[in-house]
């Protein structure tokens, strides 16, 4: 008949369908059985826990001003610290080699003006006669090479950090500049200045380093473990900055020096009190997830896949069945609709156990 009840009992247990009855255990009944109990506590694996973090500048969010083309440096108009808009004049360059791309853009202007006319003539020739067919080719096809060379040259021209606007105004007459604006390329603020006035530079030299600082990244170190838990979109704060945002990814690149697990977050709100290089602390909001408990694995009462803890009452243990989110050393965290102030014993689980699966006798 015992035998008979303990299978009916795991059967119940498997199915979850219904309400196990408590397990009716004295205080001197425990003691004699080696039953411990232990306050539940919440997972405090990312909660109420702050993590280093570091300000950094998002991608996208950042330019380096370069020399477009070797010279020398006679003005600079911005400092670091300065905050600048998007196409306001940085700096001015007086370069040699722009009086050479100029020159060659000239040339290749007439070049193709000339090809235009003559295109033009043979064209009208062709119609009337004049002209073989091949001649007509010929002069077609020197106007496209004249073409080519001309979009070649303005593109180096532009390449050079000259505008489209002061190329449409080159022409022999107009003369040719020594020197040009280099212009910021973003709206933001100058975070270095790598070059001085008077100074002779190569072509890509970095002069300037520009950045949007709003809004900002933060990548957070946190304990591998939590990474069941973390999700993007989940609440990041910098309580001692008032600085807060959310999270944009969990980069699954684990770091060697320390086994940590990399995420990153976008702060929106405060980011005018950070800046890129400084290391804080963050807090992440687990949100829905505050029915995650720690347990010890030795609290668990096992059966196939699922698991239950014993939650201690007046008159013994409730069992109360939980879902089991991982596992690390002796430690478990599980789901499970706890206030937060229960004791769950966590020895003496099998004696437990079987007085649960045993109940009512013959």
């Amino acid at each position: 008949m015992r035998y008979f009840l303990v299978l009916i009992s795991t059967l119940v247990f498997l199915s979850g369908n219904a309400q196990a009855d408590d397990v009716v255990m004295s205080l001197a009944q425990q003691k004699s059985l080696g039953v411990v109990v232990a306050p539940i506590s919440k997972n405090t694996l990312l909660s109420s826990r702050r993590f280093p973090a570091e300000i950094v500048i998002p991608v996208g969010q950042e330019r380096v001003v370069s020399a477009p083309q070797s010279g020398l440096l006679d003005q600079m108009h911005v400092a670091a610290g300065q905050t600048v808009k998007k196409g306001q004049v940085m700096a001015h360059l007086i370069s040699p080699d722009l009086l050479g791309l100029q020159r060659d853009y000239l040339q290749a202007l007439t070049q193709k003006k000339l090809a235009a006319k003559a295109l033009a003539r043979d064209t009208e020739l062709l119609k009337d006669g004049i002209i073989a067919q091949r001649r007509y080719l010929e002069t077609e096809s020197a106007h496209d090479e004249a073409s080519a060379n001309l979009a070649q040259r303005k593109q180096a021209l532009k390449l050079s950090g000259v505008s489209d606007g002061v190329i449409a105004k080159l022409s022999p007459s107009a003369g040719m500049a020594s020197g040009l604006s280099l212009l910021a390329p973003i709206s933001g603020q100058v975070l270095e200045q790598m070059a001085t006035t008077g100074q002779r530079v190569d072509m890509a030299t970095p002069l300037y380093r520009i950045a949007k600082l709003s809004p900002l990244w933060l990548e957070i170190h946190a304990p591998l473990e939590g990474l069941p838990f973390v999700k993007e979109g989940m609440q990041v704060q910098v309580p001692k900055l008032q600085a807060s945002g959310h999270l944009i990814a969990v980069i699954r690149s684990v770091n060697k020096a320390d086994q940590t697990l990399h995420l990153r977050a976008e702060i929106t709100k405060g980011a005018e009190k950070l800046s890129p290089g400084q290391f804080v602390e963050a807090e992440i909001n687990l949100g829905d997830q505050s029915k995650h408990f720690s347990v010890p694995k030795s609290a668990l009462a096992r059966q196939g896949s699922n698991a239950v803890v014993f939650v201690q009452t007046q008159t013994g243990f409730r069992p109360s069945k939980v879902t089991v989110i991982s596992e690390q050393g002796d430690e478990a965290v599980v789901d499970a609709s706890f206030i937060g102030a229960e004791k769950i014993a966590v020895t003496g689980i099998s004696a437990i156990k079987g007085t649960w699966l045993g109940l009512g006798g013959e």
